[in-house]
């Protein structure tokens, strides 16, 4: 198995690769600054998120991801700030991401808001050939390694939401990186490149009782060349403590998904994606695995009685 998995590696980065796809994750809902800048501040406190998934655990080279983001409200404006990190690991390839975010609200309504955001940063690539099997060692591609090679991002979204209702638009990355092999004579291999996603998100909070609260979301991933991603989830809130629901990757896994309000301050989740395709069903494949935790910064007036499910 590992060296069928290095030989999909190295096809994929010998071949002109159709670029390193953007980090995969099941609890968008939580952390939606990674991928939209327009909802930086947008929960009304500082908040802080760490994530860590492992995908297609058993796996060798399987992928790993880890996310560190902050964004908090400018006071007595319609301000917000945000920062985001993601180091993504696959096979001898790692990436990492360091942006900032900027966001403007505008209220259109008594009870809605529009933000408009801005994200600017870089990322840096490493690709490790030495952790292939090369099937042809004297292919003159995979001689010398990729290290900190370094490329300009830009992205933009916009977030409309409600108390109960949110939907928004973004593409982190607005520009189209080819990251070229510098020893071949051909002008038209390259080793990597990095293609433009777009997303589309949205939510709402039905009131179920008292105490319970149930909200269908939705994630559709947009990228060129690559089949249209389509993530669907129903999440329900207990007693504003505790949630519990499930998720369906159209065509692609089953998740599981809970989530503990440990305090008005920290919440933290768990996720767990099981396989449809064959894959699910390989000996070697134990699932992908995701766990967040979210913090928040109060001042002694913000303190919220009511957690904001979104």
């Amino acid at each position: 198995m590992k060296k069928l998995l290095c030989f999909l590696i190295l096809f994929a980065f010998a071949e002109a690769v159709k670029g390193q796809q953007d980090p995969q994750y099941s609890q968008y809902m939580y952390n939606p600054i990674v991928i939209n800048p327009a909802y930086a501040g947008n929960r009304g406190v500082a908040s802080i998120v760490g994530l860590h998934r492992s995908q297609w655990v058993g796996l060798d080279g399987a992928p790993k991801t880890q996310t560190l983001s902050f964004h908090t409200p400018i006071a007595n404006s319609r301000v917000g700030l945000g920062l985001s990190i993601v180091n993504d690991e696959i096979g001898p390839a790692d990436e990492t991401y360091v942006a900032a975010d900027f966001s403007y609200t505008i209220p259109v309504g008594e009870e809605s808001n529009l933000s408009f955001g801005l994200k600017g940063g870089f990322h840096v690539l490493n690709v490790d050939f030495t952790q292939l099997n090369i099937f042809n060692p004297g292919d003159q591609r995979l001689q010398n390694n990729i290290e900190n090679r370094l490329s300009p991002t830009v992205g933009v979204g916009v977030h409309y939401h409600t108390e109960k209702f949110y939907l928004g638009l973004s593409s982190p990355n607005l520009l189209q990186t080819d990251h070229f092999d510098e020893d071949t004579q051909s002008s038209t291999t390259f080793i990597a490149e990095e293609r433009i996603h777009y997303f589309l998100t949205s939510g709402y909070v039905f009131d179920l009782g008292e105490n319970v609260k149930f909200k269908p979301a939705g994630m559709v991933k947009l990228v060129t060349g690559a089949p249209l991603q389509v993530d669907l989830s129903a999440n329900f809130l207990f007693n504003e403590k505790f949630t519990v629901g499930a998720a369906y990757r159209w065509s692609a896994a089953v998740t599981g998904l809970v989530g503990f309000q440990l305090s008005d301050q920290m919440l933290i989740g768990f996720a767990y994606d099981r396989e449809t395709t064959e894959l699910g069903n390989a000996i070697y494949n134990d699932g992908s695995y995701e766990l967040f935790m979210r913090f928040e910064l109060f001042n002694n007036y913000d303190r919220i009685v009511t957690p904001r499910f979104f």
